[in-house]
């Protein structure tokens, strides 16, 4: 046996220990990740898929539940001057008309019952209440125009939002002053509807208590009155809901009211549940926040005059006084705030609807796309021909 070491023999490269041997002049390949860590690349969408943009104040895409629900306080803060500044003129401007007509009529009423004689008085006190039970129509109609101008601005601002467009008061007003008559006939016919509901109701209440005074028959009325009350609340909810979408039809759309019924009604069908629950959730947020910020100041406000003057002196009236008119301004600008929010986000979800059953994120991202190239481009929210709708989404 020799006495050289022995070594063993080095398998070719052909038997698989190792990489191959590289080619004269090529690079040597970059080495492997660390083990655990991701290799450059990993997870990424096949094909370089990149989600819809997001241009503005929504997603073109159908939202989630979240997005829906947080979507109309994020109107408010992306363009906080002209929204918050309509909502605010809209408050002040009903507020102003209400009063224009109350205090004049208060002032020249309690100076005629002042002033009239003892065998008048009956009859001028019952002339003033009939005039006044005619002029609480004023509010309610005061009311009526300034809730449909209010929809028709802040369907205008969330889609001109989802487009990435950020308008002005003024453009803002222009736009929807077009279609101001549509709205306010389609608020009054609700408001008409409601109206005779409630005279329904009153008028069996008083035929019932002067036909029927016996106490087991009204008790047998009162109940079955209460539950009609109970089946109208329902059926109040239920059209309130299909019909919630027929302001934004009207603006958007430039459709009729008749059209728009027909309109709404087909766009929250297979999603009623979802489009109540986002109104009332949304309605419960903001009107308990707008309680506790509006309640705050008169409550402080009473303990602290109590504390300051427990007599009820100079002190106590003045700290009252001031209570009162800070609550009067915090319910202005809450009262602003709440119709703000309320009125975008029905038209949050007109939008999003369209995008379930009509492919309008298609239409949105194409006529971005057009915009962003220089090219012309048409009213992405005009109906689309029923033949090019797209398929519902599940």
């Amino acid at each position: 046996m020799s006495d050289q070491q022995w070594h063993p023999p080095t398998p070719p490269a052909s038997a698989g220990y190792g990489p191959p041997p590289l080619p004269p002049g090529a690079a040597a390949p970059p080495p492997p990740p660390a083990y655990g860590a991701t290799a450059p690349g990993y997870g990424a969408s096949p094909g370089g898929w990149t989600p819809p943009p997001k241009p503005g104040l929504l997603p073109l895409r159908p939202m989630g539940f979240g997005t829906l629900l947080w979507a109309p306080f994020r109107t408010l803060r992306r363009n906080p001057a002209p929204v918050f500044g309509t909502g605010l003129v809209v408050q002040l401007a009903s507020v102003v008309a209400t009063a224009a007509v109350f205090v004049p009529f208060l002032v020249l009423a309690i100076g005629r019952i002042e002033s009239a004689s003892a065998e008048d008085l009956d009859a001028v006190t019952t002339g003033t209440i009939g005039w006044l039970i005619l002029l609480s129509l004023v509010p309610v109609a005061v009311a009526v125009v300034a809730g449909a101008f209010l929809q028709g601005v802040m369907v205008v601002e969330v889609a001109s939002g989802t487009l990435g467009e950020r308008l002005g008061f003024g453009a803002l007003w222009k736009r929807a002053a077009s279609r101001i008559g549509p709205l306010i006939g389609w608020t009054l016919l609700v408001s008409v509807v409601v109206l005779g509901v409630f005279v329904l109701v009153a008028a069996i209440v008083v035929t019932t208590a002067l036909i029927a005074p016996d106490p087991v028959t009204v008790v047998g009325v009162v109940l079955v009155l209460l539950l009609l009350l109970l089946g109208l609340a329902v059926l109040g909810a239920w059209l309130g809901t299909k019909l919630a979408l027929v302001p934004s039809v009207i603006v958007l759309e430039r459709a009729g009211i008749a059209q728009s019924v027909r309109r709404s009604w087909q766009l929250t069908a297979g999603y009623f549940w979802r489009t109540f629950g986002l109104i009332l959730l949304v309605g419960l947020i903001v009107s308990t926040v707008a309680q506790t910020v509006v309640q705050v100041p008169t409550l402080g406000g009473t303990i602290l005059a109590v504390i300051l003057d427990p007599t009820a002196g100079a002190t106590y009236e003045a700290v009252t006084i001031g209570s009162t008119i800070i609550g009067t301004v915090l319910s202005i600008l809450v009262g602003a705030i709440v119709a703000v929010v309320q009125a975008a986000l029905v038209a949050v979800i007109y939008i999003d609807l369209r995008m379930r059953s009509e492919g309008l994120d298609l239409e949105l991202q194409r006529h971005v796309e057009e915009r962003e190239a220089g090219r012309p481009v048409s009213d992405p929210f005009a109906p689309a021909p029923a033949a090019d709708a797209a398929p519902t989404w599940s």
